[in-house]
């Protein structure tokens, strides 16, 4: 900026001063073009007993030679976050704790509730396996689960574990009574559709990657596949609703148990337009939106999984490797 200034004759000056009247330090800015013409600013910077910590007032004084330097000349400069206690004044005192009592953990830390002993927490375990008996549908697992986390926390890690395991089985089982007793979905006609609906629970089923036995081990949520290059590949896809392209790759997001902040695998990606794809986040109900327009997404995410060039790739590199190691021998 200066180097720009002097380019077209204009010096800029910037002198302190301590105000005695309120005792504050002032910053003056100026800036003097050749001609004889000038303009000139007058900021209040911080007061003068902050001499004492050198280092606040030296971050004051830049941050306010830069700023009143961006006002004259009438720019604006980014947001600078280097040190924003410097310049935001002294911290009001708060209220003194009274002598005994835990001190508040400061911001940005972690305030978990501490861990019960052992016969709190069996009791406490017990406890929540009671409660999850009694649920048999999902939404109110869900329910449950959302009410019930914090205090889970505060069981020792061998009650938790039982307790997380217990929650896994009660909804894989939930699940699984409710793809079982799925009744046709109806479409906008009053029509109903057994066989999409028979053909998406199939594909589903078959879709899904199959859990090794583990005992009483913690059950492992399967792996979510990530291939940016198996979604360009769908990108490419016409639309299974309109047949136009481009399109967007769409996430079935029935296709696998909800987890927190993850998509789906993305071999359960079908390709739809912006249009339709909009139109479906609109709807709420997926199921019901593939349902009415008479298509099994779940099928033809399989075939293209399937149809995918991640494989032909994957098979290649072993195949350049052995190559590659006949041609050295």
């Amino acid at each position: 900026m200066r180097k720009t200034l002097s380019q077209q004759e204009i010096a800029t000056i910037q002198t302190t001063r301590v105000e005695a009247s309120t005792g504050h330090i002032h910053l003056t800015t100026l800036l003097a073009h050749s001609s004889g013409e000038w303009i000139s600013s007058d900021w209040p910077v911080c007061a003068a007993r902050d001499v004492e910590a050198p280092h606040r007032m030296g971050a004051a004084l830049t941050y306010a030679r830069r700023y009143a330097l961006f006002a004259l000349v009438g720019i604006a400069g980014e947001d600078d976050l280097d040190a924003p206690d410097a310049v935001a004044g002294p911290l009001p005192a708060g209220p003194q704790a009274a002598p005994g009592t835990p001190p508040k953990p400061a911001k940005g830390v972690l305030n978990r509730a501490p861990l019960l002993g052992p016969p709190q927490s069996a009791e406490l375990r017990d406890h929540l396996l009671h409660q999850l008996a009694l649920l048999t549908a999902s939404p109110d697992l869900l329910a449950w689960a959302k009410a019930s986390l914090p205090r889970k926390n505060t069981l020792l890690e061998a009650d938790a574990r039982v307790v997380e395991a217990a929650y896994r089985a009660k909804l894989e089982t939930a699940s699984d009574r409710a793809a079982s007793t799925a009744e046709p979905l109806a479409t906008s006609d009053g029509n109903s559709l057994p066989s999409v609906q028979a053909a998406d629970l199939n594909a589903e089923a078959g879709l899904q990657p199959t859990l090794p036995e583990a005992g009483l081990a913690h059950p492992k949520e399967p792996p979510r596949k990530r291939s940016k290059a198996h979604l360009l590949f769908v990108r490419e896809q016409p639309c299974l609703v309109c047949r136009q392209t481009p399109c967007d790759a769409h996430h079935l997001k029935f296709a696998q148990a909800r987890a927190l902040g993850r998509k789906v695998s993305d071999e359960f990606t079908v390709p739809l337009c912006r249009t339709h794809h909009h139109e479906l986040h609109l709807h709420g109900n997926e199921r019901a939106w593939w349902a009415n327009l008479q298509i099994a997404p779940l099928p033809v995410a399989q075939d293209l999984w399937a149809a995918s060039p991640v494989h032909a790739a994957a098979e290649a590199a072993p195949l350049a490797a052995n190559l590659g190691s006949e041609a050295a021998g």
